[in-house]
């Protein structure tokens, strides 16, 4: 059940980011910042879609293990975060970060596709 709540609240934050940059930031950024905001926006809606599914999975019948989840969901804070946090704050260290995230988000779907070939 927690993580299904988890994947709920991923998902609505998810649509509040990309409402967000959509209406608020439209005329607070420049078109390259808004870009990056909606890449952080549209990874982060993506997973959460993926979170959902992997919540809904009977955990007794489920061939991914937890770390798949947890990668997914590291990946959404690190990668979408980080592009929310240079976009806000316009501190493009923060893009040092993001690469972390994106590595988050390749090993979750490595670890999707590796326990679904069991």
């Amino acid at each position: 059940m927690a993580l299904r709540r988890i994947a709920g609240w991923m998902g609505a934050f998810g649509v509040a980011a990309g409402a967000f940059g959509a209406h608020a930031l439209k005329e607070q950024v420049s078109p390259e910042r808004l870009t990056v905001w909606e890449t952080g926006a549209r990874y982060h809606l993506i997973h959460a879609v993926v979170l959902l599914f992997l919540a809904l999975l009977p955990e007794q019948k489920s061939p991914f293990p937890k770390a798949t989840f947890w990668l997914f969901f590291a990946g959404i804070l690190i990668f979408s975060g980080s592009l929310y946090g240079l976009v806000l704050l316009d501190l493009p260290k923060l893009g040092m970060v993001t690469p972390v995230g994106g590595l988050c988000l390749i090993l979750g779907w490595g670890s999707l596709a590796r326990s679904a070939g069991s």
